[in-house]
């Protein structure tokens, strides 16, 4: 079975929007791992920077466990994840680390700076994995993997003009899963509640997930794109591994 790693810009992220696919790709028997570029630090209005990142570390670590996954934070912080080549060596170490045959990274186009970041930083870090001569603690590996785009928050660019995913996976089987994974994220409801006006968000996320299914015709769903720039791998690997669950966007 492969090694698939999914990278997002903070902890919860994944599980909102991938939690139900990672789900049946464990199912499935393949090796996850769930990576943070941050350990949320800024996730709070209640305590400090290091008491909240150590909370949402440990929730991280819960929410993969439920599905078998490891889970690794990169340690940078929120608001500060930049395309450097700092930053580009640690995220290309991590994939080098885990030598993973697909990726599953942020949306390029999203409402917040730190997700833009973390995808740029993904693409480029795939194309420089295989490169001998961009050294890091580890040795390239062989390919550049298999990159998909997970939905941005709401389906919308920074803009509100909408993004729509080339196809969408049917996670009913999963969702209660995907809710369980995203409960273990707590320390956000008054997060969330005081910073972005929502509450209840696990029913922010059943409503997303119940809108992107729609797309498909199925009661939930979570959208992706394959990034297929020269020279990544353009064969539709996800789409084969979860053989009728991905549907095309309608």
């Amino acid at each position: 079975m492969a090694q698939i790693l999914a990278i997002h810009a903070h902890p919860d992220d994944v599980e909102i929007l991938a939690g139900g696919t990672l789900a049946l790709l464990a199912d499935a028997g393949h090796r996850i791992t769930i990576v943070t570029c941050t350990p949320g630090d800024c996730g709070s209005c209640d305590c400090g920077p290091e008491e909240i990142a150590a909370v949402r570390r440990r929730e991280a670590a819960a929410a993969a466990a439920l599905i078998g996954a490891a889970y690794l934070c990169l340690e940078m912080r929120d608001l500060a994840i930049f395309n450097d080549d700092s930053s580009r060596r640690r995220v290309t170490e991590v994939i080098r680390r885990t030598n993973p045959q697909l990726v599953l990274a942020a949306s390029p186009n999203d409402y917040l700076c730190d997700h833009e970041a973390a995808s740029i930083l993904v693409r480029d870090s795939c194309f420089a994995a295989p490169l001998p001569n961009y050294q890091t603690g580890s040795a390239p590996i062989g390919a550049i993997p298999h990159l998909y785009f997970m939905d941005p928050i709401d389906g919308r660019d920074r803009d509100g003009a909408p993004i729509r995913p080339d196809f969408v996976v049917n996670v009913e089987a999963a969702f209660e899963r995907k809710r369980r994974m995203l409960e273990q994220h707590a320390s956000q409801r008054e997060w969330l509640r005081h910073h972005h006006h929502v509450d209840e968000y696990l029913l922010e996320m059943e409503r997303w997930t119940r809108e992107r299914g729609a797309l498909a015709g199925v009661a939930y769903g979570e959208g992706f794109r394959r990034y297929g720039g020269h020279p990544y791998p353009k064969t539709p690997l996800l789409e084969e591994w979860l053989s009728g669950a991905a549907i095309a966007a309608r």
